[in-house]
């Protein structure tokens, strides 16, 4: 079985940023036009292009894309096409993805709640997804993944996903085709959401840090093959993180990097499934911690890395 890993967002081998914004009250009280707003994205998707470059030429095959790669788009008081005018920037990128056979998805924010009891939040969420499906469709990603939690309580766990269900069910069939649910460090965990996602027919993201601040004692082992299954025409995603520290204050914050002896414990869990899998690190040190686990991997295991960030398992 083959295992790639990603990195989210930020390279720290490249002093640029694709998440450069503003806010509104600088917007409007400056006086900018959405030429401001038009001048920014081209910016950040110049910053893209060169991450994507990086990428690709250091064999980093799997890859998250920021949420603010468009300042304000999805502001309930700023509308402005950030697809059209900057086509031939989007096409340029796509074409470095395909050749380099990258994969790039999408995680909204904590502001994305499908399942909230304001009708506002929802409204807004609609609007994060579809921001992101432009996106990812202006990058002419084949599958495209958006991940979302299944998010707010209010009114219990069985309310709350009753919500989600039905809020989901609203949305635009093409958009219902790129969700993927992760489960949660707090609420929603495997169980919860292995169910949902059954019954709406979606992929699982499993959260291997999620699970362990986040269980009723269930053995990872017995649910993976059904978290595995639940992808279909794509390689499953999991995301690994290691915990800030072992106090219990920060134990669900992310680490700067992994523990490469936690990952290859999870890993030693993968073997029996014999599939192929992307592997997404959620560590502060972002492609740094990617290298830093493969030169441990190299030392600690006898995996077969195929490039820097790909190994049989």
């Amino acid at each position: 079985m083959k295992i790639r890993l990603g990195y989210v967002a930020i390279s720290k081998a490249l002093n640029i940023t694709s998440s450069s914004t503003i806010t509104y009250t600088n917007y409007v009280n400056k006086k900018y036009t959405t030429d401001k707003l038009l001048e920014i994205t081209s910016s950040n998707l110049d910053s893209l292009k060169e991450i994507m470059i990086y990428n690709a030429r250091n064999n980093y095959h799997f890859y998250r894309l920021t949420s603010k790669l468009v300042p304000l788009a999805t502001h309930n008081k700023v509308n402005f096409d950030y697809i059209k005018p900057l086509k031939d920037k989007y096409k340029e990128i796509a074409k470095i993805i395909k050749e380099g056979h990258l994969r790039v998805d999408a995680h909204p924010d904590q502001y994305a709640v499908l399942n909230s009891i304001d009708k506002k939040i929802v409204k807004n969420t609609i609007e994060i997804l579809e921001y992101h499906y432009k996106i990812l469709n202006a990058l002419d990603i084949n599958t495209p993944i958006i991940i979302l939690h299944v998010g707010s309580m209010a009114g219990g766990k069985k309310a709350s996903i009753t919500r989600f269900i039905n809020n989901f069910n609203k949305l635009p069939d093409y958009i219902k085709k790129c969700i993927a649910v992760e489960n949660d460090d707090k609420v929603y965990n495997i169980k919860d959401v292995l169910e949902l996602c059954n019954k709406l027919n979606l992929p699982m993201v499993l959260d291997y840090h999620h699970f362990i601040c986040n269980n009723d004692g269930e053995k990872l082992e017995e649910y993976l093959p059904k978290i595995l299954n639940t992808w279909k025409n794509i390689n499953p995603k999991i995301h690994f993180s290691s915990p800030k520290s072992r106090l219990k204050k920060e134990f669900r914050s992310h680490h700067e990097y992994i523990s490469s002896d936690d990952f290859i414990k999870f890993t030693e869990l993968l073997k029996p499934y014999n599939k192929d899998i992307d592997i997404m690190l959620e560590a502060k040190a972002k492609d740094d911690a990617l290298s830093r686990l493969v030169r441990e991997l190299k030392y600690k295991t006898n995996c077969e890395f195929i490039d820097e960030s790909t190994f049989l398992l």
